[in-house]
């Protein structure tokens, strides 16, 4: 039976390969589950694809000299979940919002055009693929994800077809493109969103291959600015943040998902760059509190700013731990947006996490989490944290968060469908079980529980009766709709705390979707009638206001929010210390909040920041 998680994908399915071709034998697998196979267990391209899910009943077979070996051999690794381990995350970046570095272009494909054929096709494509093969072997810090390359690249199924594109005429990077092609489509097809995320892996593998057989060198990611056409959250969290300076994306919007994850790793980030030319390898920098693109900049003066936020970046983590006081007085609470246990571990000077998203921490389960498991983690956090208050999300799930475990039917728009709170008005359970183990985390240490995508007071009241005695818990609910917003003032009637997250908040306001790079622009959490709301929350809501959004984490919006009212900020892990000192700087009574409220847009109000 397969133990795994996301199921018999690349990684284990590599070692699977892997052992299977160092004995003498044919074997094959069957999902005895979905009936599909038997498939070749020799071949990554068979044995992923497959799809066998968690749970699933798989059948080996095997002939040959080694049979028995062999199945005693796969017997043992099925066992240790096909030796799948999690992949250590990879370090985060600078925390700078400014960098400069080469130009390194992955938005353009591998242009085949000028490749002429010639009557050793093969051979081509045998010292491609061998020397592709030196250069992944070389990524030992990659781990699994690269054992998994290696095992795409001699896929003996794959090669076979190959070969026989090439044995009927096709050049040797047409035939290996096609092939390819046809793997990734396939992965893309699939019911998992995580297989489906696997054919990245298929691209990389053949553009490798294509890049050798066409002569162009891969282009160094160390100390380059990478520019992309769009920014996924994949991406974002798995590039080598210690081996590039920054990225610039060509769509605009601040909101995506891809965007939030970079900025909480600390990767320098600009957006909306456009369609601006820049070849591979040219000097190029960025100021992403400007929003300035520079194709030819000044590289001392560049420098020398980096210097000098390097150095304020330095003394607001020396003094990270002190309180965000103002110079007039007020104290705000700044504190960390927890996805993985890892941000609390990491985190520098946070008050606590004003938002635990629990939908993140156990978003790559295919089964529901239990009580236990639930409660052991959200622990975790705190101690991380020193015992400080934790704010924890109910599961936050629809629009484009999926959870494995809870699947959805299919919705015309998602975004305005079942999402948060809603969804668990037909799957209460799911939310009992987590309701369960937020009480038992509170009789230890100090927790706050909030709801998220609330709009009416009959769906707090709900979330109140399902919630049951309070006992040591502080309860607040998510304002992100607009109508939340204009009536948070009955909504917080029984609650201790509202909290804002901008993210949503705006895309509803401005009816932009924020994972739309045509109408992401608009999509942007300082424009006046966001902040007019989140002042209308202020002045009504009876109860503290607080804000997690992404504007959070923008030291400069961080005072406007403070000087609106707000007295908690929950920010991305590497911008804690940097909104904590830009807030002791700042002298709230100062702050022009009626010229930001009265702006004409988002670029005026950045103007008066």
């Amino acid at each position: 039976m397969v133990g795994n998680e996301h199921g018999l994908h690349a990684r284990p399915a590599a070692r699977l390969v892997g052992l299977v071709n160092g004995f003498d034998a044919v074997v094959t697998l069957t999902d005895l589950d979905t009936g599909k196979g038997p498939v070749d267990a020799g071949s990554l391209s068979m044995v992923a694809t497959l799809n066998a899910q968690q749970g699933h009943r798989l059948r080996v077979g095997a002939s040959g000299a080694q049979a028995a070996e062999v199945l005693a051999a796969v017997e043992e690794l099925a066992a240790d979940n096909f030796g799948d381990v999690a992949v250590a995350p990879l370090t985060g970046g600078s925390g700078l919002d400014m960098a400069i570095g080469p130009a390194v272009i992955v938005d353009a494909a591998v242009d085949l055009s000028g490749y002429v054929a010639g009557n050793n096709e093969n051979g081509r494509l045998e010292d491609a693929v061998r020397v592709a093969g030196g250069e992944l072997r070389a990524l030992a810090d990659g781990g699994g994800i690269f054992e998994a390359h290696v095992a795409l690249l001699n896929d003996r199924t794959l090669l076979a077809e190959v070969r026989a594109a090439i044995a009927d005429g096709t050049s040797a990077p047409v035939a290996w493109k096609q092939t390819y092609d046809g793997l990734a489509a396939t992965f893309e097809a699939l019911d998992d969103p995580y297989q489906q995320e696997r054919a990245q892996d298929v691209r990389a593998v053949r553009d490798r291959v294509l890049r050798l057989l066409v002569g162009v060198a891969e282009q160094a990611a160390a100390n380059g600015i990478l520019i992309v056409p769009e920014l996924d959250a994949a991406t974002a969290a798995t590039v080598d943040a210690t081996a590039i300076e920054g990225i610039a994306v060509r769509a605009a919007g601040t909101t995506g998902h891809g965007v939030i994850v970079a900025r909480s790793r600390g990767i320098p980030l600009v957006t909306g760059i456009g369609d601006v030319a820049v070849r591979a390898g040219t000097v190029v920098a960025f100021d992403a509190r400007t929003g300035v693109f520079d194709t030819s900049p000044d590289e001392a003066a560049v420098r020398a700013t980096i210097a000098e936020r390097l150095g304020e970046r330095e003394r607001a983590i020396a003094d990270a731990d002190a309180p965000a006081t103002t110079r007039d007085g007020r104290t705000v609470d700044v504190l960390v947006n927890v996805g993985v246990v890892q941000d609390a571990v990491e985190v520098r000077g946070a008050d606590g996490s004003g938002l635990v998203r629990t939908e993140v921490l156990f978003g790559d389960r295919r089964t529901a989490p239990s009580v236990d498991e639930q409660a052991e983690v959200f622990l975790r956090i705190a101690r991380a944290l020193g015992n400080k208050p934790i704010t924890i999300r109910t599961w936050d799930i629809g629009g484009d968060k999926p959870l494995p475990f809870l699947p959805q039917e299919h919705e015309p728009n998602p975004f305005l469908g079942e999402r948060g709170l809603r969804v668990f008005r037909r799957r209460p359970e799911l939310l009992r079980d987590q309701l369960a183990a937020i009480r038992r985390t509170a009789a230890e240490t100090p927790v706050h529980v909030m709801f998220p995508m609330v709009t009416t007071a009959d769906e707090v009241d709900w979330a109140l009766q399902e919630l049951g005695p309070r006992h040591n818990l502080e309860v607040g609910i998510m304002v992100e709709v607009p109508a939340a917003a204009l009536r948070v003032a009955t909504l917080a009637k029984d609650l201790d705390f509202v909290s804002i997250g901008t993210n949503d908040l705006t895309q509803y306001t401005t009816a932009a979707d924020r994972t739309n790079a045509a109408v992401a622009p608009l999509a942007d959490g300082l424009d006046p009638a966001v902040l007019q709301l989140i002042d209308h929350v202020v002045r009504t809501a009876g109860v503290r206001v607080a804000v997690c959004g992404d504007l959070a984490s923008d030291p400069q919006a961080a005072v406007l929010l403070a000087a609106l009212g707000v007295t908690e900020l929950s920010a991305v892990g590497p911008q804690v210390p940097l909104v904590k000192a830009q807030l002791r700087q700042a002298d709230l009574s100062q702050v022009d909040t009626a010229a930001a409220l009265a702006a004409r847009d988002a670029g005026q109000v950045r103007g008066l920041l």
